[in-house]
């Protein structure tokens, strides 16, 4: 039974308006995938703040390290297809490297086992003062030695998934991103995903904007080519395209371009990091986590302007995406708590009728609370808060208009009333929350 995915699609939305509000982000687009079907698409705030474009689902974002996992779905359908192997050493593919360099395997570069630079010896490209590395320059960065022992530690590498992007070309004969476009991204009907720019004319994408600190949002620019490190950084894409491909890559999906078994190995563990909290880890071109008790897979970006993160649970046969188009979007708290709402209507299920009337937000010179109802519960949401359910007072509903807050946190109003008036149009204009007294609209306002 996936009910309870559809009856949390609503309060979802509803959420991120919010939270896309009260974090002051330009913008914001989101994509639900469910068994490869695209169920929630939305779009918040704007594209461009100097000209009020609004932001729209077609807008084109700079996903950046989700380009990781394109590049690994790459190596693994070579892999299939016989044309190397993942202990290959990478100087069997890519002559000329630092002797060190050569012996690496593919299977170390794919997990950030290979001990390389982050970005190598100058990594202005990030702060838009050099442009990115060219074959060339990638090259020169490839003759140093390594910085650590492989296989020592994780260590992630943008310079080592550049590599494997050289990987892909000599035993091709073409282009990274002609190759991964036609082999990888076409298959899947993924027709506003690119592996760089430059971008079709008329193709709508989003401005970047810098943090809000210190000295307010402005926009970046990030309308360059990552070149030689297209292979690491240089994807672009929408929310609900991005989220079609992570979906696609979970072992149970029915549409793939990797069979089960290259699936299972992307997100096989090859280190674990509990410093970052239960369940996370990495994989091959893959981030791993435990999100909403679950276990999932998937990767976040960082370009100029823009913060990204999918996150796709196998149990639930269930992608999220969420694009921001700020350097400090809230972009990984977002993914995690839309899944705490999936996990919250998992557990209580779509609302029955007696209280599915109860839906709705309420003000007061506090804030906002949301009613949401779910079972034979509504429970009350704080929009506000990344986890929005973390403390959410049970409401027992007994008609229309009245119920009792049947469980509340220690500090709440825990066995109180619960009364709504209704107005002559059926709908409700105030709400007793115990001895508080609330407004569908904010007093401030």
């Amino acid at each position: 039974m996936t009910g309870w995915i559809d009856a949390a699609l609503p309060y979802a939305r509803l959420w991120l308006d919010y939270q896309v509000a009260a974090t002051q982000l330009p913008g914001c687009a989101v994509a639900v995938v469910r068994e490869g079907e695209v169920i929630g698409n939305w779009a918040f705030g704007l594209a461009d703040r100097e000209s009020g474009e609004a932001m729209t689902t077609d807008h084109r974002f700079r996903v950046a390290s989700h380009s990781k996992c394109f590049t690994a779905t790459a190596i693994l359908k070579l892999r299939e297809e016989g044309r190397l192997h993942l202990d290959d050493a990478v100087g069997v593919h890519v002559p000329g490297l630092a002797p060190d360099v050569a012996t690496m395997t593919l299977e170390q570069l794919l997990s950030h086992g290979s001990g390389l630079h982050r970005d190598g010896r100058d990594a202005s490209f990030w702060i838009s003062e050099t442009a990115y590395l060219d074959k060339a320059g990638l090259r020169a960065e490839l003759q140093d030695a390594a910085t650590l022992p492989t296989d020592s530690r994780f260590k992630y590498s943008n310079i080592g998934f550049s590599l494997l992007g050289e990987v892909i070309e000599a035993i091709t004969g073409e282009s990274y991103g002609r190759w991964v476009q036609r082999e990888i991204v076409e298959p899947l009907g993924l027709t506003a995903i690119v592996p760089d720019l430059p971008l079709a004319d008329g193709t709508p994408m989003a401005v970047g904007y810098s943090s809000a600190m210190p000295a307010g949002r402005k926009p970046l620019d990030a309308r360059m080519s990552t070149r030689a490190m297209a292979s690491a950084t240089g994807f672009i894409s929408t929310a609900a395209d991005l989220a079609r491909f992570f979906g696609a890559l979970a072992p149970e999906a029915e549409r793939s371009v990797l069979l089960p078994a290259s699936r299972r190995d992307m997100i096989r563990a090859r280190w674990m990091m509990p410093e970052l909290g239960a369940g996370r880890g990495y994989g091959l071109g893959v981030v791993l986590s435990q999100v909403a008790g679950q276990a999932a897979f998937g990767h976040s970006g960082g370009f100029q302007g823009f913060i990204t993160r999918t996150i796709s649970v196998p149990a639930w046969k269930l992608t999220v995406s969420v694009l921001t188009n700020a350097i400090d979007g809230p972009a990984a708290p977002l993914a995690e708590g839309l899944l705490g709402i999936f996990a919250k209507f998992q557990e209580w299920g779509p609302p029955e009728p007696e209280v599915a009337d109860w839906y709705g937000r309420w003000w007061s010179l506090w804030g906002a609370q949301d009613l949401v109802p779910m079972g034979n519960r509504v429970l009350v949401a704080d929009p506000a808060g990344f986890e929005p359910f973390a403390l959410a007072a049970e409401l027992e509903i007994h008609d229309a208009t009245s119920g009792r807050v049947a469980k509340a946190a220690p500090y709440d109003n825990h066995g109180e009333p619960v009364a709504r008036q209704l107005g002559a149009d059926g709908k409700a204009s105030l709400l007793r929350l115990g001895g508080m007294t609330l407004k569908p609209q904010s007093p401030l306002l």
